[in-house]
């Protein structure tokens, strides 16, 4: 029986195959591993303190098999999230990944940077959109459909708690990426100084959340034809 892709909770099981597309998406949305020589620099930044800290805000993309191929996660609160990451994530990756000293010269350094400071992620000009996400689906999986699935998931999970608006960034240099976000209402948000950055930000509602593990009538069809739990 031919297996059907399809939207469902994040499960701690899945915590190897969300590094592993953060990897494979991380250099402007291409293979990053040329990059970074310690493949768990960019999972501890972007991928696993989500799945950590609010891992019911988690949602990933099955393959129909079990294996995660894509996901989208985030949290509901920036100025509690970034509270959380220093108190609770960083002591977990310190070790592996120590703050560096001096001004960054290799990407290594600059990532690493990064992850010691998350405050960075607290713009005045953002308060108005208070959640944020990070998406990424690996290469095979991109362009049918599945990204605005796992956007539906993440909106309406905001939505049902009380979240009016969400935001996010992006390379600017990624143009596929930017069309993507334009075709589901994201706007552009002017922050002073964004670098290399844009910020998009809209509303949690209008994203239909069909097709994922969690919606109902629709979500038993797909389980059951993935072979997964109904």
């Amino acid at each position: 029986m031919e297996r059907t892709a399809y939207v469902r909770p994040y499960r701690p099981t899945d915590r190897e195959a969300l590094a592993e597309i953060c990897v494979r998406t991380a250099d402007n949305g291409g293979d990053s591993t040329h990059l970074y020589p310690d493949p768990g620099l960019m999972p501890a930044l972007f991928a696993e303190p989500y799945a950590h800290l609010a891992p019911e805000l988690t949602f990933v993309l099955d393959d129909g098999s079990g294996r995660a191929v894509g996901y989208v996660l985030g949290t509901a609160d920036t100025k509690r999230f970034v509270d959380d990451f220093r108190a609770i994530w960083l002591p977990r990756v310190t070790d592996r990944f120590p703050e560096p000293e001096g001004e960054p010269e290799t990407p290594t350094e600059a990532m690493t940077a990064l992850l010691h400071r998350p405050e960075r992620m607290i713009l005045a000009e953002l308060e108005g959109h208070p959640a944020h996400l990070h998406i990424d689906l690996l290469p095979p999986w991109q362009r049918k459909g599945h990204g605005r699935r796992l956007m539906g998931a993440f909106l309406d999970a905001l939505h049902r708690q009380g979240v009016q608006a969400v935001h996010l960034s992006m390379l600017t240099a990624n143009t596929p990426a930017r069309a993507f976000y334009d075709r589901l209402g994201f706007h552009v948000i002017d922050v002073s100084d964004p670098g290399p950055l844009t910020f998009l930000g809209r509303s949690t509602r209008g994203v239909e959340p069909v097709g994922w593990a969690g919606s109902g009538r629709r979500a038993g069809e797909s389980a059951q034809a993935a072979g997964s739990e109904g």
